[in-house]
């Protein structure tokens, strides 16, 4: 086999050629049949080893655009084996495990339709160099006959796409855009998607003058174009809302399971189905914060709260989530997420399995289908670290695991991507659909800024270990109001890592989690201890101080100091 090989795989018959060709020593690489020149792809990828030695490779790509012309673009991919890339030239390449990234520089971001942008890397390898098979330009998987033909007997009768992000631009919320741009250096990140809540039964048709769903759907075809475009809409308003976090109670009480379906879920869904809106990728996250307390926050266990044991006992939780499911989930264009917490909440053992199996009886009741769950979302307005690299939780340090330090306490997960991808293999197992995919909100998760650890804590013992190495800087996993020293996380993007639909900016930046002091309203939102920042604590953060921002306003509503900290703090860097 020649010493300069490439991987252009087509569809279908590819997989199997690269199987047949793949490298059988450490000297030769695979190589696989381009894709014919009369097949209609939306992109073409040529990844050429152009040499490769016991230990490295060095690699030249080159990718062409044959869709519509772009002003940027990504290309991602991933190994099979445990290939390193260390150095590149013409792109930006990082890589997290198996999955690389690679992004235009300065100079080559443009890409017209035909046009083509070439950039190279070396690597490092041991046992196998096996080219990787999949590629995707801006989401879209590349090397694939597109050209039409009659539908799949296996294709989603609903005519749902596998990823809704994938190849779309996102909704930018023109609100919180012009909250962003006015704030000073606010304007570098004022075009970024974020979610749009509808929170309370008044946001419907607009809440205090502001824009209502119809609205927002409205906006959303004048920035689509000819484009694909998601909408991202965060459902929120059961009864007896959020039951161990005062902070974002909500309007109904525990009771009020018939108000829910008929003022808020019908109207919502009426709205979704208008035909006008058909064109549109809706993807709703469902109820926030509320089928987890009923695992965590209910009795026997010391972190239980009265309000959480009484919505166990009524089961209006599990009534209103699965009435949501099925209503939406009726709805071609909708992509239905339910909210599985993050890792800092799910991750141990006994709260891991537990969740999986609730989030499963509650899809196959109350009149929703396993079908009606495009995917479920994590860290939604949370703060867990996206990658922690400094640290894995099979280290040990003098014989003792990373999982005995104060910081990971036994949890399974160091992280929100080792969780995501955790569980939706164990959804998968429990019978949601193969294809599962998984958001992770990104929003304020980032952790960069002068305290950002730049390597590993020193060995002296596990803690020093963990606490000198992490990112993510909180007193504890259970914090989550405002807190000090958070940064933004990776901007929005589709198809960033395997199982992983979309990382997300639900939560937008600059939107309070909850007051710091007890404020008189109108929208059902109490005072909660753990946003003042004087508050030592409870069971649910190991009694640790709130890590909160002072001055903070009701959540939801705007607060700019806690915007200033995020793009201060933010990693990657604001630019």
């Amino acid at each position: 086999m020649s010493r300069t090989e490439s991987s252009r795989t087509g569809l279908r018959g590819g997989t199997a050629l690269l199987a047949a060709l793949s490298l059988s020593g450490a000297a030769c690489v695979g190589a696989v049949v381009a894709t014919p020149a009369s097949a209609a792809t939306a992109c073409t990828v040529d990844y050429k080893v152009q040499n490769q030695w016991d230990t490295g490779f060095t690699t030249a790509v080159t990718v062409t655009n044959n869709g519509s012309a772009v002003n940027s673009w990504n290309l991602t991919w991933s190994y099979s084996g445990n290939q390193k890339v260390t150095s590149g030239w013409n792109a930006d390449i990082s890589q997290s495990g198996a999955d690389v990234t690679a992004k235009n520089v300065s100079y080559n971001g443009t890409l017209a339709t035909g046009g083509t942008a070439s950039f190279g890397f070396n690597g490092t390898y041991s046992g196998t160099n096996t080219l990787p098979t999949t590629f995707k330009l801006n989401g879209v998987t590349c090397n694939e006959d597109t050209t039409p033909t009659d539908p799949d007997p296996g294709t989603d009768p609903t005519g749902r796409v596998d990823n809704p992000y994938a190849g779309a631009k996102v909704y930018v919320n023109p609100e919180w855009k012009a909250h962003a741009a006015a704030e000073p250096g606010g304007s570098a990140v004022a075009d970024q998607p974020t979610g749009v809540w509808i929170d309370r039964i008044a946001a419907i048709n607009g809440a205090n003058g502001g824009m209502g769903l119809r609205d927002h759907l409205d906006a959303a075809l004048a920035q689509k174009g000819s484009n694909e475009e998601v909408v991202q809409l965060v459902v929120y308003d059961l009864p007896g809302r959020d039951c161990a976090a005062l902070a974002s109670n909500g309007e109904l009480g525990p009771d009020d399971i018939d108000k829910y379906k008929s003022d808020f879920i019908d109207p919502i869904a009426a709205i979704l189905a208008d035909p006008k809106y058909a064109g549109l990728r809706i993807v709703t996250t469902i109820e926030l914060d509320s089928l987890p307390n009923l695992v965590t926050n209910v009795s026997p266990r010391a972190t239980a709260t009265p309000n959480c044991d009484t919505m166990k006992a009524n089961g209006n939780y599990q009534k209103g989530v699965g009435y949501a499911l099925d209503k939406l989930g009726d709805i071609p264009n909708v992509y239905n997420y339910i909210d599985a917490g993050h890792h800092g909440w799910l991750g141990w053992d006994d709260n891991f399995g537990p969740s999986a199996e609730l989030f499963k009886t509650v899809a196959t009741s109350n009149g929703a289908q396993l079908s009606d769950v495009h995917g479920f979302i994590v860290n939604t307005a949370n703060y867990s670290a996206l990658k922690e690299d400094n640290f894995g939780i099979d280290d040990t340090v003098n014989g003792v695991s990373v999982r005995q330090s104060k910081w990971v306490d036994w949890n399974r997960y160091t992280d929100e991507l080792s969780y995501a991808q955790a569980m939706r293999d164990k959804l998968v197992s429990l019978g949601f659909d193969q294809n599962l995919g998984m958001l992770i909100d990104t929003s304020r998760n980032g952790w960069g800024g002068a305290a950002r650890p730049t390597g590993p804590g020193a060995k002296t013992d596990v803690d020093t270990y963990v606490d000198g190495g992490r990112y993510d800087r909180r007193l504890n996993t259970g914090n989550w109001c405002n807190q000090a020293g958070a940064g933004l996380g990776e901007r929005p993007q589709a198809d960033p890592a395997a199982g992983i639909d979309a990382y997300v900016w639900m939560k937008p930046p600059g939107e309070s989690d909850g007051s710091s002091t007890e404020i008189a309203n109108d929208e059902g939102k109490g005072f909660d201890r753990m946003c003042d920042p004087t508050y030592t604590g409870n069971p649910r953060n190991n009694n640790h101080m709130s890590g909160a921002l002072p001055d903070a306003p009701l959540s939801g509503h705007w607060f700019s100091a806690q915007f200033q900290e995020l793009l201060k703090n933010a990693y990657p860097p604001v630019q």
